[in-house]
């Protein structure tokens, strides 16, 4: 139980009142196949377990299951089998953490460039079950970008393909199912990955813009250029004002040189403080390639009225990201209870989705009586020829609310809902797990739902893996039984 609440319930804000009967530690793709034998042997379910970093509430174990539980931690699974430097593929467990395998292929003068937010806890098979994006994707791709092979133990055998190639025509796509699949159809064991020399040079850069609408075209026109820098992000004013308090206090001179910087932004430019936006970008590659996409970002961001803003500034709003997740932990012991969700959509409904967002959150928090205005933030994450990633963070004080997290779940679901009137995807990254599900069917079609549910009798018909995930199918002939 204290493993229970340690990995899984630490990074979830939904009560659970199952949790596994065991919990164990395959060490290579063999013990894992013969843990799949063994359930199915024995009609136990199986919950593949990575970094715990899920915010969909993946990993909560489904209250209605009445079988045993297993809980497969992958964290012994966690070597690089092989680098090839003349074909640039690594093959690596999938339970290796994203920090750890990024340091070992340093260390041989490679990356994959996968850098989610969760970097430092979540596994590579994780990311693939979640069909998960990095912040440097301009460059190395999303998840499905990076993997050339996949091996999946499920109840049925061994699924992977016969040969490592750049692209095959064999019929659907075997990958695309695993991809997404979120735990449901099997335990993704060993992936064959793409890998890059290590970056020539590389630089951080930041710009401020007048209001976050000019971000916004700003980001589109990048786009619409394809001047893609390895990672680019635009914060709005609240972002940016929460920034700005967690920077350290600085010496006289500093903070002298910060108040003529301010002056001149806001005096001289006319910029005001209370609607400021900041772009933060990462240049990555070939240093004749970075000095000219610093360039013309630049010069692009100039014509939206923006100035720069320095190297530092990019630098601390791009690492900024990986201590959000330490800042809503410690929120949570004054009562402050926060998390993180996202989407994707067209550019021309950015601007109004994330005013509209914003403003719902705001407005619930006041009909369930929350006391003081909630932190309601967002920002523009990725960006894509057809629109972008838009990925918000709230907050509210709940101290003295009679039933936080109650409240909670009507404020996530409000937001989301929102999200889809305003013409947004379900997630761009974080998947559907328990918390998305009854969306599902209306985001791929009640057709498209059962095509699921078929893959997954196919694959599974006593529901091994029953951790409830994306269809809800739960218990023993839970596939058969799933009513759309």
């Amino acid at each position: 139980k204290q493993w229970y609440q340690r990995r899984v319930r630490g990074n979830n804000l939904y009560y659970d009142k199952r949790i596994p009967e065991l919990v164990d530690y395959p060490s290579c793709h063999g013990d894992v196949i013969e843990l799949v034998k063994l359930a199915v042997k024995y009609n136990v379910v199986l919950i593949p377990m990575g970094g715990g970093t899920s915010v969909s509430g993946a990993l909560i174990c489904p209250e209605e299951e009445t079988r045993s539980i297993v809980s497969l931690d992958m964290t012994e699974m966690n070597r690089i089998h092989w680098i090839d430097p003349e074909n640039l593929m690594a093959h690596i467990d999938a339970g290796i953490i994203g920090q750890d395998l990024e340091k070992k292929l340093e260390r041989e003068g490679y990356t994959t460039g996968h850098q989610p937010d969760s970097l430092e806890f979540s596994f590579f098979g994780g990311w693939g079950a979640a069909r998960a994006s990095g912040m440097k994707k301009n460059v190395y791709g999303n998840i499905e970008d990076i993997i050339v092979r996949i091996k999946m133990v499920t109840a049925k055998g061994t699924i992977e393909k016969s040969c490592q190639v750049p692209r095959i025509s064999a019929g659907p796509d075997v990958h695309e199912f695993i991809l997404g699949s979120e735990g449901t159809l099997g335990v993704i064991t060993e992936v064959t990955v793409k890998i890059k020399p290590l970056p020539e040079c590389t630089k951080y850069g930041s710009i401020i813009f007048p209001d976050f609408e000019k971000g916004i075209k700003f980001m589109q026109e990048i786009s619409r250029r394809k001047v893609y820098p390895a990672s680019i992000r635009l914060m709005d004013n609240a972002q940016l004002r929460f920034g700005l308090a967690l920077k350290p206090e600085k010496g006289l001179i500093e903070r002298f040189t910060d108040h003529i910087k301010q002056m001149y932004i806001t005096r001289l430019r006319g910029f005001n403080p209370e609607k400021l936006a900041l772009c933060t970008a990462v240049f990555e590659g070939p240093t004749d390639r970075v000095n000219k996409e610093e360039s013309d970002i630049y010069s692009i961001a100039a014509q939206f009225g923006a100035i720069p803003a320095g190297e530092e500034n990019g630098k601390n709003g791009y690492l900024l990201t990986f201590s959000i997740a330490y800042l809503r932990d410690l929120g949570m012991n004054y009562g402050f209870l926060a998390e993180s969700f996202e989407t994707s959509v067209p550019w021309d409904r950015v601007s109004d989705l994330i005013k509209n967002v914003k403003q719902r959150i705001i407005s619930v928090c006041k009909e369930q009586g929350v006391t003081f205005v909630p932190y309601s933030s967002a920002r523009v994450t990725q960006c894509y020829d057809t629109g972008a990633c838009c990925y918000f963070y709230f907050g509210f004080y709940a101290g003295d609310l009679p039933n936080p997290l109650e409240t909670y779940t009507i404020l996530e679901k409000s937001a989301r809902e929102e999200v889809l009137a305003n013409g947004g995807s379900v997630s761009h990254h974080h998947g559907i797990g328990k918390v998305r599900a009854q969306y599902l069917e209306d985001t791929i079609s009640t057709v498209g739902k059962q095509a699921l549910v078929a893959v997954k009798h196919g694959l599974d018909p006593q529901n091994i893996f029953g951790c409830g995930n994306l269809t809800g199918v739960v218990g023993p002939t839970g596939a058969l039984n799933c009513k759309l």
